[in-house]
């Protein structure tokens, strides 16, 4: 457990925003000490340090100095305060900078990992110091990663680190749908009359005083609330009306009451080099208390919430008079208002939770973790760091109390279902989307202990001769590709049997279609998508290939029907790097099965990997069907409708392209997908049905019971194309017969077994 070290230019008791939120997330999984700047004290006060604990697993210090101290006897003071202050507390650490002004005495720090969290261009800040610039390039040039608080700030530092990330600031919309909720009105706002036109947070330079004073004196039966304290301007220049009130500095847990009470909420900043990077928060955070927003056109506002009805940009006072007038108007109407849906909708996908994960899973990447010596012995080596192997290591170390190694020859966990944010900031899957769904209450029980989830019901279209239809067959797809007007089940089944070709018996893909809905539709969807798929026509691959794939004669267009359907809202690889946080699992990346057995000894193997690759390849090669991908960021909002577009026809080379942002949720300029080539060579993917390929793997099989201390999960182990959540029940089953076997006599939960 390394501690993080957190250098703060924000105090942690002034605003609750971006470090508070992080820090507070990341204390789930390290300690986090939280150093702020230093407090002056009269001449002669001894250095010293107050340490107090705000909350479980964080520490905040605060340097206490004597105000007549030269910038050299200063940080020579810090630097062994911080020394003294660290020197329980183990090595390395993971530093974390919010500020370059605390590397001078900080430099000098052993760590694992150096994140450099840029959430505001600083050094455009009034009173920056001098020395902030030179300050930020010594930073950027041993940061292991780089982080920001928006997209412009993205655009601004990506060319100045390998590897630079935007994470625009995030919601509790939990916290702020409280101003939704009927309560009363805090004392000192309650006497002023309506409407109410508020802001919250810090009031300084970033502020248009002169459009807040324009807009009061345009409507002075408004009144406009300021809730923040006053920071680097004189208050004596806030614009002073009876309809304007400032109520002063509040804490985070009061903001949702003051909220409750506005009518719209405003962002009324200037456009200054302050504001020319600003990414706010408090335009979700408004957005999740069901105001309406109004804001002057700040780059990463217009970029990520521009579209919405309930933001509305403006820049002159006229118009930001006539702005305010609209969404007045708006806020009047029923809570389940149109705007305030689609604004609901973009923040499901959006959470601190999700920022945090991934900014973990990007730390986890760069940071090595300690590695087996040559002399090492583990209960358990777990081949593969996919769904199956994460599983059972977790189980064999949260159920048993084992001491597990995990290895994987790629260099990242997660198997196929990595998923990574790309130079957009946009999080997409390495290896062809990845879409959760289970019938299983105990599966969903078991992974919510390792995340959060985005509700998502995944729909498919097919493009047919440039027209995009519903995938899989139902009657909204045979009115549109036939020109028809089926209006029940009824006709839709009487027309599908019109066509049906019956065959006796099915045996093969090619029968099973054509019995169901007949040979045109046969070919207009299958035949070329699945020998594009399989590189075999579908009169050679058995039946059970394109009966998962069903025929609806009603209008749901859901590609599944499963009873639980969503996202992870960190994606996948959080969900990895929380099951595999565990001080019994060790894991090792970019190394061979082959490679680790001669460097450590074990008691079990857990085997995911190919079960021929197993055994050595001695019964022959079992088949499989690859992919290769082809990822592309493109300069547009969107490029198609759904997350996924079938294309059927053999004359287009790849069988579908993947748009993440609709699985994810994501609000971005420009959008990332995937191209997916089928192919014969490359890793295995999926097992190839056929009746000789079973009688092999059957034989396998054998070879596999007959193992001394192997257990074999997974796809690839058990030559079986199951979904993920199949995958998952498959490895609590195993681990559940396991403990059996060896009567540990302790109980487990009940999971769903894969078959």
């Amino acid at each position: 457990m390394m501690t993080l070290m957190c250098f703060s230019h924000l105090r942690w008791d002034f605003v609750f925003q971006r470090p508070q939120q992080l820090m507070s997330l990341f204390a789930e999984h390290h300690p986090v000490s939280f150093w702020e700047e230093p407090q002056w004290q009269p001449a002669g006060t001894v250095p010293t340090i107050t340490p107090y604990s705000p909350c479980e697993n964080i520490t905040v210090i605060t340097p206490r100095v004597p105000e007549e101290m030269g910038e050299e006897a200063l940080n020579a003071a810090l630097r062994k305060m911080l020394d003294d202050y660290l020197a329980d507390k183990g090595e390395p650490l993971i530093r974390w900078y919010y500020t370059p002004m605390m590397l001078p005495y900080s430099r000098h720090l052993k760590a694992a990992c150096t994140i450099y969290d840029c959430m505001d261009e600083l050094a455009n800040f009034r009173f920056a110091p001098p020395d902030l610039i030179p300050l930020e390039g010594e930073l950027l040039d041993f940061a292991d990663l780089v982080f920001t608080g928006g997209y412009s700030l993205y655009e601004a530092k990506r060319e100045r680190h390998p590897s630079v990330h935007p994470f625009p600031s995030s919601v509790d919309t939990r916290h702020f749908a409280q101003a939704r909720e009927s309560g009363a009105d805090p004392a000192d706002q309650a006497p002023l009359p309506r409407p109410r036109l508020g802001y919250y947070g810090v009031i300084d330079e970033r502020i248009d005083l002169d459009l807040v004073e324009m807009l009061a004196d345009a409507r002075p039966d408004w009144q406009i609330v300021f809730v923040g304290p006053v920071v680097k301007i004189d208050a004596g220049m806030l614009p002073q009306r009876p309809n304007i009130t400032y109520l002063g500095g509040k804490d985070y847990a009061e903001l949702p009451a003051y909220a409750r009470g506005w009518d719209v909420a405003l962002m009324p900043f200037a456009l200054n080099e302050a504001t020319r990077f600003i990414s706010p928060t408090k335009t979700p955070e408004y957005l999740a208390a069901g105001l309406p927003v109004v804001s002057t056109p700040i780059t990463d506002v217009m970029r990520h919430y521009g579209d919405l009805a309930a933001v509305e940009i403006a820049g002159p006072v006229d118009d930001f008079v006539a702005a305010c007038e609209r969404s007045l108007a708006r806020s009047n109407e029923p809570p389940g208002a149109a705007w305030r849906q689609e604004a609901d909708h973009m923040l499901a996908g959006q959470s601190w939770h999700a920022v945090a994960g991934a900014m973990l899973a990007k730390i986890s990447i760069a940071t090595p973790r300690p590695q087996p010596s040559s002399d090492a012995h583990y209960d358990y080596l777990v081949v593969g760091a996919g769904f199956a192997g994460a599983v059972m290591a977790e189980r064999l170390a949260a159920g048993s109390g084992k001491r597990v190694l995990v290895i994987d020859r790629r260099d990242h966990i997660g198997g196929n279902a990595y998923d990574h944010c790309d130079e957009s900031g946009i999080l997409v899957h390495r290896y062809g989307p990845h879409i959760f769904h289970t019938n299983s209450d105990a599966i969903v029980e078991y992974l919510s202990r390792f995340t959060d989830w985005r509700p998502y019901e995944h729909r498919v279209l097919a493009d047919v001769d440039g027209k995009l239809v519903p995938m899989p067959i139902n009657r909204n797809t045979l009115n549109s590709l036939y020109n028809l007007d089926l209006q029940t089940e009824e006709e839709a089944g009487a027309f599908l049997a019109s066509r049906a070709e019956p065959v006796d018996p099915v045996l093969t893909s090619a029968d099973m279609v054509i019995s169901k809905v007949g040979t045109a539709l046969y070919q207009t969807f299958f035949r070329g998508y699945t020998r594009k798929q399989w590189g075999m026509d579908p009169t050679e691959l058995d039946k059970s290939v394109t009966a998962r794939v069903p025929t609806r004669t009603n209008t749901d267009d859901r590609y599944f029907t499963d009873n639980f359907q969503a996202m992870p809202a960190k994606g996948y690889t959080a969900i990895f790097e929380a099951m595999l946080d565990h001080p019994l699992i060790d894991v090792k990346l970019g190394i061979s099965f082959d490679e680790i057995r001669k460097r450590i000894t074990y008691d079990r193997l857990i085997y995911t990997g190919p079960v021929d690759e197993y055994f050595g390849y001695r019964l022959g090669k079992l088949p499989y069907r690859s992919l290769r991908f082809e990822h592309q960021t493109l300069d547009t909002e969107w490029l198609q409708p759904v997350a996924v577009v079938n294309y059927p026809s053999e004359a287009v080379p790849f069988t579908r392209i993947t748009e993440y942002k609709h699985l994810t949720g994501q609000v971005a300029p420009r959008t990332s997908i995937t191209r997916e080539y089928p192919c014969a060579d490359g890793d295995p993917y999926y097992p190839i049905p056929r009746a000789e390929n079973e009688a092999l793997f059957k034989r396998y099989e054998k070879l596999a019971r007959e193992a001394q201390d192997v257990l074999f999960v997974g796809r690839l182990a058990t030559y079986r194309y199951y979904n993920m959540d199949q995958v998952v029940g498959q490895a609590l089953a195993t681990y559940r017969r396991h403990v059996d076997q060896l009567a540990l006599g302790t109980r487990y939960p009940e999971a769903v077994a894969a078959e």
